[in-house]
């Protein structure tokens, strides 16, 4: 099996939004603004194939759907699809994606299932032969938005991923479409039941699977966030997800499973670290994978 990073189009957001409670004298060192307040931001989905014989994409970034008035707001750098750019890139079509993991269903990560905004267009949903994968609590929270988080939901994509015949709800750790190779687990602080797959390594320790890859989501948008204090005004629970985060950590941490960041524009995997005090950090830092073997 093989891995690559897949960039989707690009975003820029208020750095005040992005770091919470965090002052911008530390947060502006990682990530400096611009004169609008705004960070850069990455949108960025990891291609997998073959796992468990197929072609999957965890996530699809923000995509394009945007009319012109909303990219703007929305900071939205493109007006092209650049995930579909980008498999052509790797040498996929989004013809060839069989299974499309989604950790929630925020537009900034789904709105990439979506063809490119065209004046008087209905929206349409690409990836016709893919099966696509929600967790089952978070569709609940799609269906049924709460004020808190309504603005960040594409009101018609619930009912084109129905339509489509090809959406699978799932209910625990393990999904039909991916068998034993991909395991999840949820997270309730940023939405919830945010959906966290982890690509399951090949070494076996005390019975436990070590040496994977998981796709951090929201629960960990980049290496900043690695420090458990760190979290998003845009985070429903934020004292909820520091103790969610920090039980995540310390399990990949001890079974050496490799992070993968949606929203880092320098990093796409990194290994967790944590130093004499007990702050995490992170190390091994690629900035792009290339058909990576998932052992490498």
């Amino acid at each position: 099996m093989k891995l690559w990073s897949i960039l989707g189009n690009t975003q820029k957001l208020d750095g005040g939004a992005m770091f919470g409670n965090a002052p911008r004298a530390m947060w502006g060192k990682w990530a400096p603004p611009d004169a609008e307040n705004r960070i850069d931001l990455a949108c960025r989905a990891l291609l997998a194939s073959p796992l468990n014989g197929k072609t999957v994409l965890f996530e699809t970034g923000i995509g394009s759907f945007f009319e012109p008035k909303l990219r703007e707001r929305y900071g939205v750098q493109e007006d092209r699809h650049v995930l579909l750019d980008s498999l052509r890139e790797a040498g996929f079509g989004h013809e060839d994606i069989d299974v499309v993991v989604l950790s929630h269903l925020h537009f900034d990560h789904a709105g990439g299932l979506l063809a490119p905004w065209a004046e008087g267009k209905a929206l349409e949903l690409l990836f016709p032969n893919a099966t696509f994968v929600v967790g089952a609590e978070h569709w609940q929270r799609a269906l049924k938005p709460h004020p808190r988080d309504r603005a960040s939901f594409i009101p018609e994509l619930p009912g084109l991923l129905q339509a489509s015949g090809r959406l699978e709800i799932v209910e625990g750790e393990y999904s039909r479409a991916l068998g034993d190779s991909v395991r999840f687990s949820y997270s309730d602080g940023h939405t919830p039941g945010l959906m966290l797959a982890e690509i399951l390594g090949p070494e076996i320790v005390d019975g436990r699977r070590h040496g994977g890859v998981v796709f951090c989501a929201d629960l960990i948008p980049g290496r900043f966030w690695v420090h458990v204090p760190i979290t998003m005004g845009y985070d429903r629970n934020a004292e909820l997800l520091i103790d969610e985060k920090r039980v995540f950590l310390e399990d990949k941490l001890a079974r050496n499973v490799h992070l993968f960041f949606t929203h880092d524009t320098e990093c796409a995997l990194a290994q967790v670290t944590r130093d004499e005090k007990g702050r995490f950090g992170t190390t091994h830092e690629v900035a792009e994978l290339h058909a990576r073997s998932l052992a490498a």
